[in-house]
């Protein structure tokens, strides 16, 4: 399946300090909706998810910044 955020398997997501996400829908009639998220990192890292809500993606990614500026 092609996206926006890919191509050829590989994000889109190439400006640091940038954000993507796509909503797509799993399960029977396309009643569970998710979120695919990537933020790629000042340092050119990439952070990838997929959870239920933007909030819940965003609150993942923070959680990760959190660990990374503990780790530096």
């Amino acid at each position: 399946m092609a996206t926006r955020m890919t191509a050829n398997g590989v994000s889109t997501t190439t400006t640091p300090g940038t954000e993507q996400y796509e909503v797509f829908y799993i399960g029977y009639r396309h009643r569970s909706k998710r979120y695919q998220y990537d933020y790629r990192h000042t340092d050119g890292e990439l952070f990838s998810c997929v959870a239920p809500t933007l909030t819940e993606c965003r609150r993942k990614r923070d959680e990760w910044l959190n660990k990374k500026a503990i780790h530096n």
